[in-house]
């Protein structure tokens, strides 16, 4: 099915992501850290805004909301555990439930760790993950209000996926994760090739993301290991 995907870069190092379906021009953004660079790629694609699917309650992943659907009238969607803390919120999701951005049917998936409630969104058909904080390339989010048996569960779980979904993750923290493994495992090949490719990547402003499940999970094999 074709689906048109934008990369925006946000604050310092967040980012968040258009999720386009040409066949209804339907729009989805993937966390509002600030409105004003999503209203900026909206306005350059000629899109129109249609929902907001939020990750989890940190301000650097809900502040742009409200301006955003003030905008747009754009519904907002997020983690029912977490429904106090997303501004503006319009549909409370839990683990299963669909999520329809026109033609293009997602299902979240509840990956507590990072925070309580956190949730990524899982577009199976269109062989996409977005991911938020639970995982990044080369790294995962820290286990803020859960113990880190909880994130690690969630981990395990998302390992059960397909190895060919792209993976947007909500943060560009992909060289200082990939050091840090290698300070951990020097010797390990594929990390030191997927931290070069990030270096040069890094160099010519580009992002590191996306990134295959399935690589991730080769170049950190090590970090399942119980």
């Amino acid at each position: 099915m074709s689906v048109e995907i934008r990369i925006i870069p946000c604050l310092s190092d967040n980012y968040a992501v258009l999720l386009h379906d040409p066949a209804t021009e339907a729009t989805a953004v993937i966390d509002a850290p600030e409105a004003t660079p999503i209203l900026e790629a909206l306005d350059r694609e000629g899109w129109h805004l249609t929902h907001i699917l939020v990750t989890h309650h940190h301000a650097d992943h809900v502040d742009g909301v409200m301006a955003l659907k003030g905008q747009y009238g754009a519904t907002v969607v997020g983690p029912k555990r977490e429904a106090a803390g997303i501004p503006g919120i319009d549909v409370e999701v839990v683990d299963g439930d669909p999520v329809a951005i026109g033609s293009l049917i997602g299902r979240v998936m509840e990956t507590p760790g990072h925070t309580a409630g956190h949730i990524v969104y899982l577009f199976e058909g269109e062989r996409l993950l977005f991911a938020g904080d639970t995982l990044f390339v080369m790294g995962c989010g820290r286990p803020i209000e859960c113990d880190a048996p909880v994130l690690w569960h969630s981990l395990v779980r998302l390992r059960t996926l397909p190895d060919d979904l792209a993976v947007y993750c909500g943060h560009e923290y992909t060289v200082a994760n990939g050091r840090f493994a290698l300070s951990v495992d020097p010797e390990n090949g594929a990390l030191l090739g997927r931290v070069a490719e990030a270096e040069a990547a890094r160099k010519e402003g580009q992002p590191t993301i996306p990134a295959l499940l399935g690589t991730e999970l080769r170049a950190r094999k090590n970090v399942f290991r119980a």
